[in-house]
């Protein structure tokens, strides 16, 4: 029986990719800037060797790593969450998804409004917490629906629970996940149900995420054919649209998910745990806020030594990233177009340094050389790199 624990840090980057710059992205580097906080602690993750990986500027590497550790490059055209994790799994994709710096056109919205019967507000790039402040008594009033989206690839349906039960807000967003397809096939359509009175409304926790389909096989897919466990924590499950798993939970945040981590590693189960830790990016890589991402990072490097500690001998641990996402560039509030880290620890896995990798895709391709299973995808395992 073998475990793979597979941890995505999200928007953990370390430093801007050789493209950066068409991406509008100059001198970004995550990394570099959470470290320049007095908030910065990560003891376990320079001993696994964060520091050690090529091209990482700050820290220390006095102390040889404990993990092999490689830097990794986004061969996909983007810079999305979900072309992140689906490159992670395998997937190559040559354009990125759209996005709506102007609002989603009327052939978007008009065949949106016939068929849920409302109308629509908003439709522009909007902060989630504060669109419904702006919007909420509007919507409330009318019952048309709050429409917005961001610098990611999304469109977003904000309702009161009131106005709007969650069920139905949950058939209004497949509907639009039927919309948007082809040229308009955004990477997530996203329900952001919210309650509370003017003035003072909150979004509650009853978000959901409708993903495009992933587009070719992952090695979630050749995990699960060949009969292993593919358990998904927090929101990889609509990544992929609920493709590959086998089981899933979803969390409120880091703290949740690491929890739901602890868990897991007392449990009995052969292949793979695939975890999204989320607060780095949404609250605080979005809200540029450096103080708050260096805490958030030195919160899961506490825990950390609790996860190794757990680990039985067969298991592995991975440590990755979907993208960039700069606290500190003030240029936009948009992902970066960075590197991301890869630190692969175990009782089997000798420390090393596996260089630059062409792809993200590796890390899938190394899980299934775990498993003995051949990749249906370009990428290369990197065990046989030891």
């Amino acid at each position: 029986m073998g475990r793979i624990f597979l941890i995505v840090l999200d928007s953990f980057g370390i430093g801007e990719m050789e493209d950066a710059a068409s991406y509008g992205d100059v001198g970004v580097n995550t990394l570099r800037s959470v470290s320049s906080s007095p908030f910065f602690h990560v003891p376990c993750l320079e001993e696994l060797g964060l520091f050690h990986i090529q091209g990482v500027e700050p820290g220390k590497r006095d102390v040889p790593p404990k993990a092999a550790v490689a830097r990794m490059r986004e061969a996909s055209r983007g810079k999305d969450t979900t072309i992140g994790h689906w490159e992670i799994a395998g997937i190559y994709s040559p354009r990125p998804l759209p996005t709506y710096p102007e609002g989603f056109p009327e052939e978007v919205l008009k065949p949106f409004r016939e068929k849920t019967g409302r109308g629509v507000l908003c439709n522009r790039p909007y902060s989630g917490t504060a669109v419904i402040q702006d919007y909420g008594d509007e919507h409330r009033r009318t019952g048309d629906l709050i429409v917005y989206t961001s610098a990611d690839s999304v469109f977003q349906i904000a309702a009161h629970e009131e106005v709007v039960p969650v069920e139905t807000l949950y058939g209004y967003c497949r509907i639009a996940r039927q919309i948007l397809q082809g040229r308009h096939g955004v990477g997530r359509v996203i329900a952001r149900p919210f309650a509370g009175e003017s003035g003072n409304y909150q979004r509650t926790s009853r978000r959901h995420d409708f993903s495009m389909l992933p587009p070719a096989v992952t090695m979630l897919d050749q995990l699960k054919d060949a009969g292993r466990d593919v358990i998904a924590v927090g929101k990889i499950k609509d990544i992929f649209a609920g493709k590959g798993i086998t089981e899933a939970v979803y969390t409120g945040g880091n703290q949740e998910g690491i929890e739901k981590i602890y868990e897991y590693l007392d449990r009995d189960f052969d292949g793979l745990c695939f975890v999204n830790l989320v607060d780095f990016d949404m609250l605080y890589g979005h809200r540029r806020d450096v103080d708050g991402y260096a805490r958030a990072l030195s919160a899961f490097d506490e825990k950390l030594p609790g996860i190794l500690a757990k680990m039985r001998p067969d298991d592995v641990l991975m440590l990755t990233a979907d993208h960039g996402c700069d606290p500190a560039y003030a240029a936009t509030t948009d992902h970066t177009r960075e590197y991301t880290p890869f630190l692969m620890y175990g009782e089997r896995i000798r420390p090393a340094d596996l260089g630059t990798r062409k792809t993200f895709a590796d890390i899938g391709a190394t899980v299934l050389q775990y498993f003995g299973i051949t990749p249906a995808f370009s990428g290369e395992g990197m065990l046989e790199d030891f």
